[in-house]
Parts: structure tokens; sequence; C-alpha cells
């Protein structure tokens, strides 16, 4: 697949626009004797026209809302608010929002998609065998907390590049609301205490998490004066500041005899922006994240399997047995697929377009049988074993009036990340080394890692299942949907999906519908939620059938926004504390 580069996709946009510049001054100076005319003259262009009825957000907290709102108010469009929206979650969800992570997102603006990777990398003294002790043994908990777990983070080079492509308002207009909430304190909820809590007992004696974090407790106004700084030099001096600023300075301070990120490898971050992952599906089409996300593909597969298969679904309730057991059929060969073939497509070429071709999914439907028996079907096996998934990243979703639209993901993986706090920065570091195998020959602890495609290298971007994702109906937005969740991200935005234009639920009925996780390995496990738990006479029918079932702790805190007609109806999950908000 060929990829275009960040410059390549810039290039054109830059030549129309001076192309334009040149049309108009010839224009003024035909209208003034050859002398140009004030440049208030170029101002007086109309304003876009509204495409929706209002704006609208989901977002996972209430300042993050009220940060959206007040760039709606600024007069700025959606990528605008999603970059405020990410810079506020850096200060009032330090668990998974944060300027040391990185992230992923779909962009839909004027009428065209785009995709803008930002996700973290490897940085240049990785090694692929660095997690392992001298008899090939890995290192227990050196890529999950400390130093050595740090990637060289994206986020905010991420939202530099989408808002100074696409934003309206000034730079520091966008970094206001976050710098006011780090500077001025938030109220700690209930949540985020307990968060920090389990967080504590993982980093205690290993890093200077509690030296940071000790005082966040639910109730109490929480103020990061330190962080407040670097947002304020970032919004001075722009997002490169980050790397290669005072910022990056005090990061490389951090890591300096502990880690491997240095200056260097902040100076030689850069985001992508690749071609976005589009197909087809039940009359819309779908924009999604492609490699190195495994989501965009997964998602893709799962959808057009389903529908090849709408002989053997037809009657079937939602969510029974047997509807659970041809999903989970499905799952198998999409993880399958996701362990042998996807990883960073700057390393590896990535067969995408066989992945997601008609033919080949048809083919692989065509091995699903309603009374095939759980764990016996030819699909290629995998390795490792799944582990539970944590709410450790989050995701937001965006509309604006003239109808453009975000929706981005973005992590520190672990719950407050690596534990490490930039002294002097007030952020913390991510701990996405630990999205590649660590143990060549092995899987990554959430047992759906790829081989060796996805083992450390330098410069590398790890595998992820991030899937911030649009649906398009007739060229215009019609679903904005994400969550966080691991490799349960995919299956969840697909269960999403399927019960509205499937089971054409309303937004809010979908979200609070049941949710299952299955994939390759371990064989014959289906994963169910707190939330919904299964239990009782479906327990009993999928037993019989011959599967595990076994609890997990999350299953995605899905923020979703559906348009109907003209009319946003943004959705929040009820799993978590998130906003649903229109915005007139």
């Amino acid at each position: 697949m060929s990829v275009p580069t960040h410059g390549a996709l810039r290039a054109p946009f830059a030549s129309l626009c001076f192309a334009r510049i040149l049309t108009v001054s010839a224009m003024l100076a035909a209208f003034t004797g050859g002398a140009l005319a004030p440049t208030a003259a170029l101002a007086k262009t109309p304003p876009p026209k509204a495409v929706f009825d209002a704006s609208a957000v989901a977002v996972p907290d209430r300042y993050s809302a009220d940060t959206a709102q007040q760039i709606f108010a600024a007069g700025g469009n959606a990528v605008d608010a999603a970059v405020a929206i990410a810079f506020t979650l850096a200060v009032t969800c330090p668990d998974a929002g944060n300027l040391g992570g990185g992230g992923f997102m779909t962009v839909f603006m004027d009428g065209k998609p785009y995709f803008l990777d930002y996700r973290e990398r490897a940085p240049q003294q990785a090694t692929r065998d660095m997690y392992l002790d001298d008899k090939g043994n890995l290192l227990p908990g050196m890529s999950v907390v400390g130093h050595r777990a740090v990637a060289v983070p994206g986020t905010v080079e991420g939202m530099w590049q989408a808002q100074q492509r696409f934003g309206k308002l000034k730079w520091k207009q966008v970094l206001a609301p976050a710098i006011r909430y780090a500077t001025d304190g938030f109220q700690v909820e209930p949540w985020l205490q307990q968060r920090r809590d389990a967080a504590t007992k993982s980093f205690a004696g290993k890093t200077n998490f509690d030296a940071y974090f000790s005082g966040l407790k639910a109730g109490v106004t929480y103020r990061q004066p330190e962080l407040a700084q670097t947002l304020s030099r970032i919004a001075s001096d722009g997002g490169r500041e980050f790397y290669e600023g005072r910022t990056a300075d005090l990061i490389a301070q951090q890591m300096y005899g502990h880690g491997l990120v240095t200056k260097q490898d902040l100076i030689q971050y850069k985001a992508v922006w690749r071609q976005p992952l589009t197909a087809e599906w039940n009359g819309y089409r779908v924009v999604t994240a492609p490699p190195p996300s495994s989501g965009g593909v997964g998602l893709i597969q799962m959808l057009k399997m389903k529908a090849d298969l709408k002989p053997a679904f037809d009657g079937l309730d939602l969510n029974s047995a047997p509807y659970i057991h041809l999903i989970a059929q499905i799952e198998d060969r999409v993880f399958a697929d996701r362990q042998q073939y996807l990883g960073d497509p700057d390393s590896f070429k990535v067969p995408v377009d066989k992945l997601i071709d008609d033919a080949y999914l048809a083919q692989r439907a065509d091995e699903v049988k309603p009374d095939e028996v759980p764990g016996a079907a030819p699909v290629k096996p995998g390795l490792g074993g799944a582990a539970p998934e944590k709410a450790q990243t989050t995701h937001f979703s965006v509309v604006d009036k003239w109808g453009n639209a975000v929706s981005n993901t973005y992590t520190l993986n672990g719950d407050f990340g690596s534990g490490v706090v930039v002294d002097g920065g007030g952020f913390l570091l991510n701990d996405a080394m630990d999205d590649f195998v660590t143990k060549p020959a092995g899987a990554s602890p959430s047992g759906a890692g790829s081989a060796e495609v996805n083992t450390v290298a330098p410069g590398r971007r790890p595998l992820s299942s991030m899937t911030p994702t649009i649906l398009l109906k007739d060229d215009k937005v019609s679903l904005v949907i994400g969550t966080p969740g691991g490799s349960r991200i995919l299956t969840s935005i697909f269960q999403v999906m399927t019960d509205l234009y499937d089971f054409n639920m309303p937004p809010a009925d979908a979200l609070a519908a049941m949710r299952f996780h299955h994939q390759l390995l371990p064989q014959k496990t289906i994963y169910f939620e707190p939330y919904r738990p299964i239990t009782g006479e479906l327990a009993e029918q999928l037993q019989a059938k011959g599967y595990t079932l076994e609890g997990q702790s999350f299953n995605g805190d899905v923020q979703m926004i559906r348009i109907e007609g003209t009319t946003p109806e943004p959705a929040a999950d009820p799993r978590g504390v998130g906003v649903a908000r229109v915005m007139h």
C-alpha cells in the first residue's frame, strides 16, 4: 500500500493555497491599477456554511466537555476542540490523558478523510532482546514499570501537526483551558483516586510517582504547577518545544542513566500522516485506522464477515448463545491475521489490501459454521494468552456544525504509564515498549501481539489496537466512535456498531447493551464484563458448547456521536463517567 508522507499531503494543499492567493492578487491589481488593495479586502470571504444543527462532543470527563464548549464558542472547529480536549485530559485524567504518550487521530475535514499517526517509537538504543536476561528469560516488570519501559512520546507532536494543518484558532487559544486547569486545579473524582491507589502499589519504590501524585485524593482541588509551566512553554513556543526545547532537556535528564530515550530521539520524532483505511459496509463508508493499528483492519474484517454470514445470523437474538458462538469464530480469524501480518508499516510490508479484500473475507467467512466445535477450527494459531484489559487509554469524539469530525484515541499504555514523572515537567511518561513482543518467539502480555513483525527495533512503532473510526453516508459524517480497552477495542466498537445498524438500537441502548470478548488464544474462552455479566442460562448454553467463561474488569468506555439528518446525537458509555454534550 502506498502511504503518502506528511509533506506529500501538505504540498498540494500549499500549492493550491498559493495559487488562490495569486489569483486574488491579480484580480485586486486589475481593479486598483496594479497596486494591491489593503489586506482587509482579502478577509471579506463569507463564513463557512453550517451543515449540522450544532456541534457536539462525547468525552471522558466534564472538564474536557467544558473545554470543548469554550473552543466552539470562540469560533474553533472540530480539530481545535479535539486538540484542546487532549491537552485538558493530560491535566484532569493523568491516568490516560497525556503529554508523554501517543495515539491516533482520524479526521474528516472539508469533505476529506485524513489519518494522523502519532504513536510512540522505540528509542534508537532499543534492542530486540532488551527485556531478557542472559538466559533468555523475560525480566519481570521491566517493560511495564520504570524508565526502560518508556518509548519516545508522540502526543504533543500529533496535536501540533493536527492544529497547524486544520485549526482555525491560535495555538495559544487551544492550550489555554488546560493551562488554567493545571494552574487553578480541578476537583478529583473518587474513581481517579481509586486508580491512583491501585497504581501506587505497582510503582512504590520503583519510580517518583508518589512524589507527584500522592495528593490525588477524592474531593481535593489538585494543582500541578510544573505541568502548567510545561504547557505554557508549549503554548508560547509551539509543539516542537517538547522535542527540542527546555521540556526535551527535562525528559533527557530524567532518562539519563536509567532509560534509553535521548534528546536526539526527541528531536528526530515526527508524527506521520497516513492514508486512512476505508471500506464500504452496509451503505456506509468506514474510515478507520491503518497500521500500526491492528484495529481498523480487524474492525473491517469483522463487519464484512458478519455481513457475508447474514443467512447464518438471520433469526438469531442479539447476544444469544448461537449468536456469540458465530461472532467468536469470526474473532478467531481476525486475531489469527493480526498475529501473523500486522505491525509497523514503516518496517514491514503489511498486506492490508488483501486482508480487507471482499473475496478473501468471503472465503474466511465461509469457514465459519454454526455447529463448529470451539477450538477445533482450522485457524492458524497465534502465540501467548490473554490478560485482563484496563481503562488505560482514553477516547473522545468531536463533530462541529460545519460537518467536520475528529475521532481520537491516545494512551500512556498502562494506568499512569511507566509511573515515571518528568522532574520539573510534571507529566508522566508512557510504558509503550510493553506493546512490543518483549520476548521474541513469545507474545506480548496482552496475548494479541504479533510475532516477529512486532519485536523491538530502533525507531519502530509498536502495534496497537486503537481504532478511532468515522462513518460517512453520502459523503457526510454519520458516526464518530472509539474506545479504550487494548485488544478489546475493536471487538467493542464492532459490537456497538452492530447494535446500532443491524439491530437499529438508539445510541444510548447500543452503548448499554452487553459486550463480550474473544480472541484466538486462549482457545474457547469468552470474556464477560461486570456491567452486563454472562450468567444463568446463557452461561450454561455457552459452556455446553465448550466455552470457558472468564470475567474481566473492563470492557470499554465508548464515546460516540451519531448524526441523524442534520442533528448530532452524542452518547457516553454508561460504564464510565463520560459526558455527551450538544453545543449550539
